[in-house]
């Protein structure tokens, strides 16, 4: 007999969780007594103490008894912490074997390593992917989510006359566009991140719901009245395939989100001014607040890692000279869409109203110039730097 009292299993057999009971005993002392009703429980007890390591023998006078084995202790030798799990806890470079495991786990030696868990993760650096905005922006964008079947008064409001509404589609179907580029690039990314880095990844996942959401709002703005969508031009096409074939994750993020979607705050705020009808303005304003989170993002990480690598800005520069290279025969932005600006900035169409709508849009690209400027100062480039790479940005905006 062992000391301690016995375990009594009554009839509860291994088949039902008889063996979490016996784990636990072991946990206390280093041999349990074990008793029970199951007609099978000696043959399952014997087979799972084998299994794990554990000793075991039958008792003359009833019952089993199970000694903790050495295989038992030895399980979790070497086991280490995968770093704590709030942010203060992170690590600079995970292990590859930490793989999925979560932040603050105790991880097992051994395992499957990530390339056969759904990695790699190559972006394992925090100094390459973290901001330390990016807690507080992910918990701003899981409260912010909105839905586009409530948010949005589909209702609302009368069509705007057709050529004015053919303006709204064609510049609906530019965005879709855009969006679809802007969705592909934080899902290749998040793909890439280690999950030790839980808020970027977290904060990655709901960029691309955004980016989703918005597919489906502006798509659905452009065929409300029963329209087709609108064109899409070459160069506009190869605009956005520069930015998805960039794959440093820092510059694929200045790229998108410092100069791109940092543009195109100031172009949703346009479309705010000059909507004709309330659909088009709520579509508008709600993706804007979405955009100013993943421009957020993109400048807070780079502000991070330029304090760690003085050699980022000129990488940068590298990056938007080189995208200003690849696209320098194209046509830039679609000149529907140029048009389609002009017309919802003028409001009618007399000679005057043209000439201010056309005057608008001088304006607006004279706000997303000023905006790319002042978002490269804060990236360090100096004033007259980061007005030269501010003029190289695409003629597409995005």
């Amino acid at each position: 007999m062992t000391g301690g009292a016995p375990l009594d299993l009554g009839w509860l057999g291994f088949e039902r969780g008889a063996h979490l009971l016996v784990d636990r005993a072991l946990r206390a002392r280093p041999t349990v007594h074990v008793v029970g009703g199951d007609p099978a429980l000696g043959v399952h007890l014997r087979a799972w103490c084998r299994a794990r390591g554990h000793g075991f023998t039958a008792d003359p006078h009833g019952g089993w008894t199970v000694a903790r084995g050495p295989a038992a202790e030895q399980r979790w030798a070497g086991a280490e912490r995968a770093g704590g799990p709030a942010v203060d806890g992170i690590v600079r470079r995970p292990p590859v074997h930490w793989g999925l495991a979560a932040r603050g786990a105790l991880v097992e030696t051994s395992g499957p390593p990530p390339a056969q868990s759904g990695g790699p993760f190559d972006l394992d650096d925090r100094d390459v992917v973290w901001a330390d905005l990016a807690p507080r922006l992910y918990a701003h964008a899981a409260a912010a989510q909105w839905d586009p079947a409530t948010a949005v008064d589909w209702s609302a409001g009368q069509r705007p006359p057709p050529d004015v509404e053919s303006a709204v589609v064609q510049v609906m179907t530019y965005l879709v566009e855009n969006e679809q580029a802007a969705l592909v690039i934080p899902a290749r990314l998040l793909a890439r991140v280690h999950p030790h880095f839980r808020e970027v990844q977290q904060l990655l996942a709901v960029q691309t719901a955004d980016e989703a959401r918005h597919v489906e709002v502006f798509t659905r703005r452009a065929l409300l009245h029963g329209g087709e969508m609108g064109t899409s031009s070459a160069g506009g096409r190869a605009s956005l395939m520069t930015l998805l074939t960039e794959p440093d994750f820092s510059l694929a993020s200045f790229l998108l989100s410092v100069l791109g979607e940092g543009s195109f705050l100031a172009l949703l705020s346009f479309l705010d001014e000059h909507a004709p009808d309330p659909v088009t303005r709520q579509v508008t304003r709600l993706a804007r607040v979405d955009e100013a989170r993943h421009v957020a993002f993109g400048v807070a990480h780079l502000e991070h890692q330029s304090a760690l690598d003085p050699s980022l800005r000129g990488k940068l520069r590298a990056a938007v000279e080189r995208r200003h290279d690849a696209l320098a025969d194209t046509a830039g932005l679609n000149a529907d869409v140029l048009d389609a600006l002009v017309v919802l900035a003028a409001g009618a169409w007399t000679p005057e109203a043209i000439a201010r709508g056309h005057d608008a849009v001088q304006e607006l690209h004279r706000v997303m110039d000023e905006g790319r400027r002042r978002r490269l100062t804060r990236l360090g480039f100096p004033p007259d730097e980061a007005a030269e790479l501010s003029a190289l940005h695409t003629r597409n905006f995005m």
